[in-house]
């Protein structure tokens, strides 16, 4: 299997730190284009099959190593597979820095397309290498730390105990289902039999056929992600660089919130085009041709040079999507005047919960792991005297 080691692409302390860290990846069909897919937490490179088969025509990964060469009608796509490798023993991203996000024969500069986890991480890379990046797609994709946690329901605090609780692929799998696909998708029949029995089969057999994930990748991941911030002048170098950028976002989305997905386009302007479709988290997959035509779209803006003014303001409608025209003030709809200081307070109260959430959650981790920590300790006999 292709594994990209990370030590070889690096050099002095970091080389040393990241010896023995390998990525998995495949490449995928042929092609002048080239796309670098990075998958979310707990993903796997089959999560990109529906963007793959859109923009190369097939799911099979080239069986050598070699690089998509120039074919007319067909994309080079590149697919790694984030596990708990990828996340250095601090939860951060630290592959970031390393070229081996690119590297090989030929991948001077790619599309990078990332989702949820991943859309961080490709943000982040951006930041870094914004000379290698010829456009940029984020789905479902926060802003990392407190923007990490759901929005506070019955909903989702019902799939958070299921969650903690899943200790087969038939639990997890369930669970799975109800956080990457809005309630009316699963609900739809699909013959005679519901999309969530289908699904669950499906997930079920995933899942089995490659072991649940490890608790310290889940929560090295889980970490990264709690840590991951981009600074201002983060967001500075990404618009400075002048790509092209789709943020695109699923409106029933529990999981990454799509407040925060808007927030992310607003900071990235005047290149972001927020695309805001009908679907959960994994949006991708619930409505795949209109993700596809998405990303068609940003790839052939990129080639044709379109100017990030004319992509990030242009009004467009299609069938099943709407493209938000981003404000660059903070502004009523009334005056133009500045956000009222009831709405800033309410704003920064809820903050304030999910941080006192997060440390409750946390605290609670930490008392639950000492409690099993806990040996029981054999008391012989008293003794006489």
């Amino acid at each position: 299997m292709p594994f990209c080691y990370v030590g070889s692409y690096q050099a002095g302390g970091d080389s040393l730190n990241n010896n023995g860290t390998k990525i998995f990846y495949r490449t995928y069909g042929h092609g002048p284009v080239k796309v670098l897919m990075i998958i979310g937490l707990a993903g796997t490179h089959d999560s990109w099959h529906p963007q793959i088969k859109g923009l190369t025509g097939t799911v099979t990964p080239n069986d050598d190593d070699q690089f998509p060469a120039a074919d007319e009608g067909n994309n080079g796509v590149e697919n790694k597979n984030h596990g708990k490798r990828c996340n250095g023993t601090n939860g951060s991203f630290r592959l970031e820095k390393s070229p081996c996000f690119w590297p090989f024969n030929g991948w001077r500069k790619a599309n990078v397309f990332g989702h949820s986890m991943g859309a961080m991480i490709a943000c982040k890379l951006a930041a870094l290498v914004p000379d290698r990046v010829l456009s940029l797609a984020l789905l479902n994709v926060t802003g990392g730390g407190y923007e990490c946690f759901p929005k506070l329901d019955r909903q989702t605090l019902s799939i958070a105990i299921r969650f903690w609780r899943a200790k087969t692929p038939e639990q997890r799998a369930a669970v799975d289902l109800d956080t990457h696909y809005s309630k009316e998708y699963l609900e739809e029949y699909v013959g005679p039999n519901t999309r969530r029995s289908i699904l669950f089969q499906e997930y079920v057999k995933g899942i089995s056929a490659s072991g649940m994930q490890s608790n310290h990748g889940f929560d090295g991941q889980a970490n990264a992600c709690w840590r991951h911030e981009m600074s201002t002048k983060e967001l500075e170098s990404i618009c400075s660089a002048g790509f092209l950028i789709s943020v695109i976002h699923g409106r029933s989305d529990i999981i990454a919130q799509l407040y925060y997905a808007r927030r992310l386009a607003e900071k990235l302007q005047p290149c972001a085009r927020m695309i805001e479709l009908h679907g959960g988290h994994l949006v991708s997959h619930e409505r795949t041709d209109e993700v596809n035509q998405a990303l068609a779209e940003l790839i052939n803006a990129s080639e044709a040079n379109v100017s990030p003014c004319d992509w990030g303001t242009t009004p467009k409608r299609s069938p099943g999507w709407a493209m938000t025209r981003i404000s660059l003030g903070r502004t009523n709809f009334e005056g133009g005047s500045k956000l009222s200081i009831v709405v800033v307070a309410v704003e920064k109260m809820h903050i304030f919960l999910l941080y006192l959430l997060s440390l409750v959650v946390l605290l609670f981790e930490y008392i639950r792991r000492a409690l099993r920590s806990l040996k029981p300790v054999k008391v012989g006999s008293a003794i006489e005297l």
